[in-house]
């Protein structure tokens, strides 16, 4: 059982007979009264997300997930193709329900697929992921107006803000969980 201080980015809850995952999290503590935890919670069935806010006494259910390693093969339109590393059986799961993972996957990559009632409903993606930036504009040198960093579009199509160094094809090593950039890898 868990309690609302056990909320953060990632947990995988049940809530009113189905399984959520907690896309971002908030904590406030008001001078009176108990803390705050604001969440957005996403449905992994359906996809549909929506705001909640939880005081420090609610408890929840981890939600009945299991998960099984499997390899990302291919994107094709909006849907997503896995294969089992055990039984090379292959599995295909909609764009909505990846959420913003999609934007963190590139074709042969290990990520672990959940299934709730043996129906796969989202991946599990490692917390670092190496990807190649395929679009990064010159930075203006004494360019002092904004602050030290420029966009970058990596392999993708996901958009991040990198330091002035980074050019065109650079690795860049991304933390998936926050969708930054960590470091430029050799």
């Amino acid at each position: 059982m868990y309690t609302a201080s056990d909320l953060r980015k990632g947990l995988k809850i049940k809530l009113e007979g189905d399984p959520y995952i907690v896309t971002n999290f908030e904590f406030s503590k008001p001078g009176k009264g108990q803390s705050l935890y604001r969440c957005r919670l996403r449905n992994m069935i359906s996809g549909s997300s929506f705001d909640r806010t939880f005081r420090s006494s609610d408890k929840f259910e981890p939600a009945p997930v299991s998960e099984r390693a499997m390899q990302f093969l291919y994107a094709q339109v909006d849907e997503y193709n896995f294969m089992d590393n055990q039984t090379f059986e292959q599995i295909v799961i909609r764009k909505e329900l990846l959420g913003d993972d999609v934007n963190f996957m590139v074709d042969n990559m290990e990520v672990g697929v959940l299934f709730y009632d043996e129906r796969p409903i989202g991946v599990t993606l490692p917390n670092f992921v190496v990807l190649t930036a395929t679009r990064a504009d010159p930075w203006v040198k004494g360019d002092t107006s904004g602050s030290d960093t420029k966009p970058v579009v990596v392999e993708t199509g996901y958009e991040l803000q990198v330091p002035p160094f980074v050019n065109e094809g650079d690795r860049l090593q991304i933390d998936t969980r926050t969708g930054q950039y960590v470091i430029r890898v050799k």
